[in-house]
Order: structure tokens, then sequence, then C-alpha cells
């Protein structure tokens, strides 16, 4: 069965109901969740039910190992997530024998966060763990959970291989929530071809957050980055430790009168603040590094950066054009309100003040960009007097803001989701780490920095608020990216629209290849087993065998190497080695990189960040599958630049679109990085272009590509469009949008655009998945071509800048250095195809 209703409408309720039952009645219960955080939060609500019957425990990777015998001979209630299924708990299954041999219930909680590539694994997984079941006698029921799944059955079908019952109707009591959708202005600054840059999402949200936590106002910023996250708290908390010495107190609180509810911000306006350029480009090479990435978002998508083939120059129409890898960047228009709303974003009120104070309309007197010049707490002209909280000593201020974020120690995680409970913090900077069920009820705002990835996400996210049925508010911060601008000039697209479909393919081969010799190795499979992972079993089968990985005998299939089959799928990326980051100076092991995203993340010469430290690498040694890195503090960040090239497999379908045509079908994407750049922080300067030699790298993936015959260019050109310039920028804004209708990170797909491909003998734009086998992601842009590609037109006609901007066809990690683009032809070409002659 799957549960799929709201944030707080009590679905831990439902499961943890049965399951409890199953364990006073001497059952034993799995839980699986995608996220540490969340599998705490369960077992401290477990604890508070006070009953000694029930032997719950966390088995991840913060167990020690000394409590791990204990839990697998005594546990009857463990919380623990994929990952550990899949390397230690299933190749392990024998210790776990008493265990699985009374297991009644594996309720599998979030479950909408199994998508992609990584979903695709948790498929598999989850079907060795129905097998292993059967191996011991026991039938469990699955219970799935989640706020956000569309089409839940079938989803729920998909991911466990099971038929589903679904439960959808939610008649739980909510408050109101306002939603205001967030435009940062334009700076002074200056991008790749003079393009205007906005202020960084981050940068704003350490704004807000700082400004609500002063009104009092308990909060919760989602951040897309480790670092950004740590850098929003850090400037936040500045920003307080700034008013608390501008503001002497003289120890009289102020009456309890003279201040409205803390969820309830006034139409007053708080001081205007301060767009302080020294940060501006940290926040900006924030945004869009390559390192910085969700907590738990695929590490495996190709790099977005657009390049060309060597034979053409960068101002010519390329043959192989343009390739963009996964990275560009969100990007906003003016902020709108609910769909019913206000155009300002301040439904009922709640939000005009926050919005006054950032537009320009600072209180009366006050100058609007002098961080200094705020009025005295207790001056009679003081907006903020109401807001500030009832102590004696302001330089506690700082204090009230906190970051969260996957990395920090467990002990002190759970610190930090008590202390936003209670009210000891009031402002936390966090990645998607608190995304997923973390109960953190008492919230009363929540800022999302730059669009999630997902409707999904969002209501998520913006759920964390209002969790006890209050009202809420929850803030959409528009990045300088297309998808982003179109949002925010589209709110329609957002308001009264369902929920993405769940895109997963467990039957990919180089998904289910790893699984199956993962399941053999756990038990010889047989021919009664395929049918549990699905149709195309047999033929991955046979090519294991011919690939030495499985030896096939009468009684079955067995694995017999030495090293563990686990270690051939990294279910968090897209399968294939990994390379280790290791600190040279102490031998130190600080990560993994996917062997794919290595060549632009772990290059030699690449800036590399862990945990807020900042390395350099000094070696990439991919015979021996290590980084050598070493601990420096640069001026200046790093980005790979490629050259892509794509031939067509096979064409699997076809159809008419406008004056072209639109394909789905196989290809193969020949890239090869070849040099760095080096930018400075905080001018966003050249600093030089230095080459590498690493080996090319191909990929046979699943692509979407449309094609516009001679016919239909012809007259562009006469009209003077640069054809490879606007197909190059239709190719940058259609990457942009396809998250919106395919449930996918830009870090997912890849794109190569050019004005006459071998292949096709016309003008034609690729966008493909970024993972071996492809993920669905292409094929759900075939599915939903007319509606992706026009708004991938509205959004670059959306945007004000002149002739081009990261808001609309620009791409922060563009190979070739955003040249050639053509706003204007980019609208004209897509036009064209849209249109029917």
């Amino acid at each position: 069965m799957i549960v799929s209703t709201g944030t707080a409408s009590g679905k831990s309720l439902a499961y943890l109901t049965p399951a409890v039952a199953s364990c006073l009645d001497g059952g034993t219960v799995l839980y699986l969740t995608p996220t540490k955080a969340l599998a705490a939060d369960q077992l401290r609500g477990l604890r508070e039910l006070h009953l000694t019957q029930v032997r719950a425990a966390t088995y991840d990777g913060d167990t020690p190992f000394e409590e791990r015998t204990w839990i697998r001979r005594h546990a009857n209630y463990v919380l623990t997530n994929p990952d550990m299924l899949h390397r230690s708990i299933l190749p392990r299954h024998a210790s776990w024998m008493s265990f699985f041999r009374r297991l009644r219930m594996v309720v599998v909680d979030e479950c909408h966060g199994y998508r992609g590539v990584f979903g695709s694994h948790v498929a598999q997984i989850l079907r060795r763990l129905r097998r292993v079941c059967v191996r011991y006698g026991s039938t469990p029921t699955f219970l799935l959970a989640s706020a956000t799944a569309s089409e839940p059955g079938a989803f729920a079908m998909r991911l466990t291989g099971l038929e589903m019952d679904e439960v959808t109707v939610d008649a739980s009591p909510k408050g109101s929530t306002t939603i205001a959708l967030w435009e940062p202005p334009l700076t002074e600054l200056r991008g790749e071809g003079g393009a205007p840059v906005r202020r960084t999402a981050t940068a704003e949200a350490a704004d807000l957050l700082a400004d609500l936590v002063l009104a009092d106002v308990r909060t919760l910023a989602f951040v897309r980055s480790r670092r950004g996250a740590e850098t929003v708290a850090l400037t936040a908390r500045a920003k307080l430790a700034d008013v608390a010495f501008s503001m002497p107190y003289t120890g009289t609180p102020l009456p309890a009168t003279h201040r409205p509810e803390a969820a309830k911000p006034t139409t007053t306006s708080p001081p205007q603040a301060t767009h302080w350029s020294s940060d501006m480009a940290l926040n900006n090479a924030i945004d869009n590094d390559p390192n910085n990435r969700p907590d738990h978002a695929p590490v495996n998508g190709p790099h977005h950066g657009s390049s060309h083939s060597p034979s053409e120059g960068p101002s010519s129409s390329p043959a192989i054009g343009s390739a963009e890898g996964t990275a560009d960047r969100p990007a906003q228009g003016p902020a709108q309100g609910p769909a019913d709303g206000p155009a300002d974003g301040s439904a009922d009120g709640s939000a005009k003040g926050l919005a006054d104070g950032r537009r320009g309309s600072a209180p009366t007197g006050a100058p609007e960009s002098d961080p200094a010049h705020i009025p005295s707490r207790n001056a009679p002209d003081n907006p903020l007097s109401w807001a500030l909280p009832d102590i004696s000593d302001l330089s506690n201020l700082p204090d009230k803001i906190a970051a969260y974020r996957a990395g920090y120690l467990a002990e002190d995680r759970r610190v930090l989701e008590k202390a936003l409970r209670d009210g000891t913090i009031m402002g936390l900077a966090t990645t998607n780490a608190l995304e997923l069920g973390v109960d953190v009820s008492g919230l009363d705002a929540v800022l999302i920095a730059g669009w999630p990835g997902t409707r999904a996400s969002l209501w998520q996210q913006a759920g964390r608020a209002g969790r006890d049925g209050q009202d809420a508010l929850a803030v959409l911060i528009a990045r300088d990216d297309p998808l982003d601008t179109y949002l925010v000039h589209h709110p329609q697209a957002l308001f009264g629209q369902p929920v993405e479909a769940i895109v997963l393919d467990p039957d990919n081969p180089y998904v289910l290849g790893p699984h199956l010799c993962a399941a053999a190795a756990e038990i010889p499979l047989t021919e009664a087993d395929l049918p549990i992972f699905g149709p195309t079993t047999t033929d991955v089968l046979d090519d294991l065998v011919n690939q030495g990985m499985l030896r096939a005998r009468p009684t079955g299939w067995f694995w017999t190497r030495r090293e563990r089959p686990t270690d051939l799928a990294d279910i968090r990326g897209g399968g294939g080695s990994l390379i280790h980051v290791v600190e040279s100076t102490t031998g130190r092991l600080l990560g993994s990189v996917d062997e794919p995203s290595a060549h632009t993340t772990v290059h030699t010469g690449a800036v590399y960040i862990h945990q807020g430290e900042t390395f350099l690498v000094e070696a990439l040694d991919l015979d021996a599958d290590v980084a050598l890195v070493t601990a420096a503090n640069p001026d200046y960040s790093t980005f790979a630049r490629d050259i892509t090239d794509i031939s067509i497999l096979s064409t699997q379908r076809s159809h008419p679109l406008g004056q072209g045509t639109l394909h789905f079908g196989e290809v193969e994407v020949t890239r090869q990085v070849v040099s760095y750049l080096k930018r400075r922080f905080q001018s966003g300067e050249m600093l030089g272009d230095e080459p590498l030699d690493l080996p090319p790298r191909t990929l046979r993936t699943r692509a979407v590509w449309w094609t516009l015959p001679a016919s239909a260019v012809t007259p562009l050109a006469e009209a003077g469009i640069d054809l490879g310039g606007a197909a190059h920028a239709a190719e940058h804004a259609s990457i942009g949008l396809l998250p919106l209708f395919a449930t996918c990170d830009r870090w997912d797909i890849g794109g190569v655009s050019t004005e006459l491909h071998a292949d096709t003998g016309l003008l034609t734009v690729f966008v493909y998945d970024g993972h071996e086998g492809g993920a669905g992601f292409a094929e759900r842009g075939y599915a939903r071509a007319n509606d992706w590609l026009t708004a991938t037109r509205e959004a670059i006609t959306s945007c004000e800048c002149d002739r081009g901007c990261p808001s609309c066809i620009q791409s922060p990690k563009c190979g070739n250095g955003n040249e050639p683009l053509d706003k204007r032809g980019a609208v004209r070409l897509l036009n064209t195809l849209l249109t029917t002659a």
C-alpha cells in the first residue's frame, strides 16, 4: 500500500500503528528513509512512546560498530537507508536471519525521493530484499508513504515490483500558507558578453533570514549546496551582529502588547538590506560551483558546459556545435504573488513588509543602503522595535542562526534539530537534508534559495512551515537561471498543477547488471528469481556471463570473484568505479567522486571543496582511481571546458513537430575535457585557460532531438540570424526548462547543438540523459515536447535582457564561453519549430 497525502497529514501514524502492533505481536519491522536525519527523528518519536517491547534502533553509517551486533540480534524495529541495505544488510543477510524470519512490514518513507538513477537503484535493492525474505520464509507487507507522489499506485508498483493499493484522500486540518515568488535585483556587475548579473539567491536568502529572525519568526532556509548553507548562515549571523552592535539596549523589555504575532509580520518595512558587493562574487561562485550539490542529489550527470568541435572557431557556426553539460542555473523575473494574490507576492499583507524592504522602500528618515544608520531599539521611530527579542544582551542575536547539512557529526545534527524545535535557534540554513519529513513543528516561515528541481520538492520544503496547523510563509528566491525566470513570470506553472510524474527505469541494464551480481553473491540466482528483477533480466545475465562477471551452472548463476559486487554500483550516482579524493600530506580520505564527474571536478589544478575546506588537486590518477589534493585557499574558482561529439545509434520514435521533426533514440556521446578556466572570485576576472590531457569518455545513452529542414531555416539565415548561435541558445534554455517536465536535475542531462549534424544533415539540437543507458528524462521530454519547448521560448522572451544573460540563454558552465549565442535567433528558431508552415 502507498499512502500519498499532504505534509503533516498523519502518514507517520498510518504506518506507525500497524508497525508497532507487529512488534508487540513478535514480528520485526524494517524502516527505510533517504536521509539519516529522518531516521533519527523517527527513532526519537518511537522512544517517546515508552514501549519497552519495541526495541528500535537506527542502523546507518553513524551507528557505532559495538552497537551493530546488538541491533542484528535483538532489535525488532530497524531504521536504515537504501545505502546500508545495499552494502551491509543484504550482503550479510545470514547475520540477520532472526530478523528476516520475523519480518512483517517494510516501511518506505518519503518514497518520492527515489527517482531517476537513484530511484532505479533503490527499485532493484527492494527486489533483492524481497528475494532474501523469500529465503527466510517471510512475506512482509510493503507500506510506502509520500506527500508528493504523482500517480502513486503506478509509481509504487514500479519501485517495488508489487501490486499496490493507494490512499490519497487527505482530510487533515491545515492553516494557510502565503507563497511569495522573489526575484533578486540586477546589479552593476557584468558577466560574459557584458550580460547583467542578478544578486545571488544565497545573498538574498541571508538577508531575509536575518530579517525574519529579527522579527521573531522561526525560519528554515533551504540552500542547494553545503557550502551555500554555511555561507547563508555566516552572512545572516554577521548581519545580526551588525544590528546588535548598532542598537544599544537599556535593559527594559518592550510591553508584549507592542509586539504583534511572530507569524504575522506587519506591513512595516525593515531597513533596506545592504547589497554588499564584497560577497557578491563569492555567493555567485557558490551558486554556480559544480562541486556544490544537494546533499542527496545524483552525482554522475554530465557537466553543463557548451563547447564546439575543435575545427570551429568560437564565433563560427559549429559543425558539431555546442555541447552543454548539466549545470545551467535558474534565474527569475518579477516577483509574483499566488495565482489569486497580489502581484507583489504579499497575500494578506503578510509578506509586504519584507518585499518593501528589499525593493527599496526604506523607513522614513533612514538611508536605503546604510546598515549603520539604524535607530535605537527603543527609539519611537524604530520600525524594528516590536520585532527584537526580549533579551538583555543583544550580542546573543547571532547565536539564533546556525547551519545544518550532511557531513556534520550525528550528535551535532541531533542538537541542531532539538534547538530548532525548542526555539533556542530561530533560523537554520540547511541543505535538502531537512526536506524530508523531519518533525520541526512550530516553524513560521521557509525560504527556498533557488528552484529545488521539482514541484514535489517545492511543496515538501514549503510544507516544513505551519506543521502545527498554523499559518505560514514560504518564499521561493530565484536564481539567475532560465527555469527560475520562467517560474516567476508564469506562476500558473506552479499553482494548481499536479506534481511531476516520478521517472525511474529499473530495467536499465547499467543499473540492473550490478544488482544481479550482488544478488548472485547473496544467494545464487535461479530461473525462479528472474521475474522478480524484470523482463530484461535474461539478456543482462547473458552479458554478465560473457563478461566473466557471473558463472552459469545448471543450478543457476554464481558470483565467483573476490571483490565485493556491491562496489559495482554507486547507487546515488550512475554506477562504475569511484575516484577516491585523498589529502596528500596526511593520507586522509576526504570523499569520493564517480569516474565521469572526476574529469570535471577533480582534474589536475581543480579547486575542490569539502565540508567548507578548500583544496587544490595536485594530480588525478585514473588508473589508480585516486585524486591527490592539498589544502589551499586560492582566490579563484575553476571550470572545466570540454569538446563533445554525438552520434545517433538508433531512432526509436519520431513524429512531426511544427515545421521540423522530433526524435527519440539511442546515441553515443564522446566528451573530452581539454582545459580549465581560472576565474577570480571577487571580480569574475579570467586568470587563464590551462590545458589538460585527459582521455575522451564515451557514453551510450538516450536522447531527444529535433531537426529543422533547410526550407525552414533558409529564411532565418537570409534575415541575418546566426543559425549556430540560435541553436546553441535554444539548447541552453531547453536544458534549463526540462526539469520542469521531467523529474530531474540539470546535472542529470546534457546537450549538443549544431547547424549541420553529420547523421541528420540538418540543423539539430540534442538533449541527452547523462547516465549510461539513459534514465528516462529524455523520454519524458519527448512525450512533453510541445509544452517543454513552448515554455523554453517563453522563458527567453520574458527575460528583460537585450542580448542574453544567465536568466535566459547563458550557461555558467558553457565550455565554449557562451559563444556564439543569438537570443533573437533562438526565439525565431523555436517559433519556426512550433508553428506549422
